[in-house]
């Protein structure tokens, strides 16, 4: 069976793999898995930008390594490449950081107010539908909901007795497609980002080399704290201030956040190595019932936030989706809609879903 070949040792490398069914077939032994993984990613961005595709350089990639990988081929992002990924995200993001948006963010704690009481929502609503249209055991169906942590959902998961190659399963689907989906509904909402980075050009090779290994110091700080998504907030901090201050001017190339895109979207993809096929239908199923709830209690929201605080509501939309942190600021750089505040909502979703889990399982063990 599918369970006794789950190790947990993917899980904290940071890769979340699916459990294996069998043996993945090789490109090439000579090649390491990374850079046909690369390359069939870019071949997707190419594609999707041809055809119009929202936020192609995630989107595409995305699609295509996964079409690959569920046909059986090895596809890996390592763990190096995502490091450096989430570097250039976050310190692109801070670069985003002016008096506009420090002036503005004096309006958040109202959206995240409605971000919490949104976030609750999700956690009651999916569950709910899970264990009724699918059967899932109540804890399993919590944790195959949980929006983010997902080393730390699959932590409780084994340790709670839950169902865990289903929430495995669930959660990749459910990431997968909100990567897909998001773009699309911001692209219906007929909303054009504004945010630009720095106005200045591009940052003197030596100014964003300095950056970025004060971002990695700072990420490594915040990772001995467990703090989630640590490379990428820590390199948004440093980007915001050392911009906010005029310490650096200008943002990373545009080739350099591209290929960071086209690798976050890979990675996505890849995680569906190994899928057992006999439990991929329902868990997708399973996956796209969890987005499509999500997305609609997000997106009423979005709504509510935008009437009272006045930001758009395809911005506020992004922020209150339950994706993953990582991608989620990867589509707000992709799509111009104020990434400060994307960022920023999404580090807080998994400050308190870091405080909601442990209740829960404490709640379970008693129960």
């Amino acid at each position: 069976m599918l369970g006794n070949k789950w190790n947990k040792e993917d899980v904290t490398r940071g890769q979340h793999r699916l459990p294996t069914d069998g043996l993945m077939r090789e490109f090439d032994p000579r090649l390491p898995p990374v850079i046909p993984t690369v390359l069939i990613g870019a071949i997707g961005a190419v594609l999707f930008h041809i055809i119009g595709f929202p936020a192609a350089t995630v989107t595409g990639p995305a699609t295509t390594v996964a079409l690959v990988t569920l046909l059986g081929w090895r596809t890996e992002i390592p763990q190096r490449l995502c490091q450096i990924m989430f570097l250039v995200i976050g310190a692109q993001i801070g670069s985003t950081v002016t008096p506009d948006v420090i002036s503005a963010a004096l309006t958040w704690p109202i959206s995240l107010l409605v971000l919490t009481l949104t976030l609750i929502a999700i956690m009651v609503v999916v569950p709910f539908a899970l264990r009724h249209l699918f059967g899932h055991r109540p804890v399993t169906a919590f944790l195959s909901a949980a929006p983010g942590h997902l080393t730390f959902v699959l932590g409780l998961a084994t340790d709670l007795k839950a169902d865990v190659p289903q929430v495995v399963l669930v959660q990749t689907v459910r990431v997968f497609l909100l990567t897909l989906m998001v773009p699309v509904l911001i692209s219906l909402w007929g909303v054009t980002g504004s945010a630009t980075f720095s106005s200045q050009g591009t940052s003197p090779v030596f100014d964003l080399g300095l950056l970025l290994i004060f971002s990695l110091a700072v990420g490594l700080g915040l990772q001995k704290l467990s703090v989630p998504a640590p490379l990428l907030i820590g390199a948004m901090a440093v980007s915001a201030v050392t911009h906010g201050t005029g310490l650096v001017t200008g943002a990373a190339p545009a080739w350099i956040t591209i290929m960071a895109f086209v690798c976050m979207g890979s990675l996505i993809g890849s995680r569906f190595g190994g899928v057992d096929r006999s439990l991929l239908k329902s868990a997708f199923l399973a996956g796209l019932l969890s987005t499509v709830a999500g997305c609609l209690l997000a997106a009423a929201a979005a709504y509510i936030a935008a009437i009272l605080i006045g930001l758009p509501p395809a911005a506020l939309f992004l922020a209150f989706a339950p994706g993953g942190v990582e991608v989620m600021a990867a589509l707000s750089i992709e799509t111009g809609l104020e990434p400060a505040l994307v960022a920023a909502h999404h580090v807080f979703r998994l400050t308190i879903l870091g405080v909601l889990l442990p209740l829960f399982a404490i709640r379970h063990r008693r129960t």
